[in-house]
């Protein structure tokens, strides 16, 4: 009698680890440029209240606040997170804005090297500018230490 094969052989074990390292090899640096996008977004939403401060300064002054204190706002380091180092309203300790950049009410978010892998592009500012409406908030990207574009969310490009 005919002894029944029971189980898989060496090749088709071999072409199933094949497969799945192949489907790691595309997955793998997907999800950390997802996971880059979702720490980016933190910040963003970290400088939400800043935001409003802003705009409530705004309000009430006629005028954009220079930095975190006359905003109201705690150190620019106290509002942190996970992957975000700070946010700052002005020029926080020398954060990266020219003097062609830097206005009044201009929001920093500096991140980690969750974001940045060890490199110095790591901030992201938000710009307001007033309108009919209210303010409008512009996300740009300094001269220096800008993030790398892929990583800002499509409502800020």
């Amino acid at each position: 009698m005919k002894s029944v094969q029971k189980g898989f052989t060496l090749i088709e074990l071999m072409i199933v680890v094949a497969i799945i390292g192949i489907l790691a090899a595309i997955a793998i640096p997907a999800y950390q440029n997802y996971t880059k996008r979702a720490h980016v977004t933190e910040g963003i939403n970290l400088a939400g209240g800043a935001k409003a401060a802003v705009s409530e300064y705004l309000a009430s002054n006629n005028v954009f606040p220079k930095n975190n204190a006359s905003a109201g706002l705690p150190i620019a380091t106290s509002i942190s997170g996970n992957a975000t180092v700070k946010v700052g309203v002005g020029n926080v300790d020398g954060d990266v804005a020219t003097s062609a950049e830097a206005t009044d009410g201009l929001i920093f978010v500096t991140y980690n090297n969750k974001v940045d892998d060890g490199q110095t592009k790591n901030v992201l500012m938000l710009s307001p500018s007033t309108t009919a409406g209210g303010i409008q908030w512009t996300c740009k990207l300094p001269t220096d230490n800008p993030l790398d574009t892929q990583l800002v969310p499509s409502n800020c490009r």
